[in-house]
């Protein structure tokens, strides 16, 4: 007897990211993310209940906020193997130097950041327009 594996539809795959959201629910009963409150994640259970986290309970006070956002667009890029590396060698002093524990995303979307904020203050003389015009 042949086996027939179920797979999501269409509308499943594709459905919108936001708030609000009238797509279809997924098959499989997915965590419900974090709740947050004024940057900072809610905690909730009976661990929040009583007062105890992990964080708290091991000395170090209130937890420090991660920075953490969620994002509803995604873009792939490709980078060399040298640049990758210098990305997690950044990522690393980071965290070893400045006590920053950010993943590679959250320091690309910095650089961006700053990229396009010189770019909008310096305009022809930017480090982004020299940098695509060297090249």
């Amino acid at each position: 007897m042949p086996r027939r594996v179920n797979l999501p539809g269409a509308s499943e795959l594709f459905r919108t990211t936001q708030t609000g959201d009238t797509g279809a629910t997924p098959r499989r009963p997915a965590e419900a993310p974090p709740a947050v409150e004024s940057g900072r994640p809610v905690e909730s259970g009976p661990a929040a209940e009583s007062g105890w986290t992990g964080e708290r309970a091991a000395g170090r006070g209130t937890p420090k906020p991660t920075g953490r956002v969620r994002h509803d667009e995604k873009i792939t890029v490709y980078v060399s193997g040298d640049e990758l590396l210098s990305l997690e060698q950044a990522r690393i002093q980071l965290r070893a130097e400045h006590r920053l524990g950010v993943d590679r995303g959250r320091i690309v979307r910095a650089a961006i950041a700053g990229a396009l904020a010189d770019l909008a203050e310096r305009g022809a003389d930017s480090d982004l327009v020299r940098r695509l015009t060297d090249t």
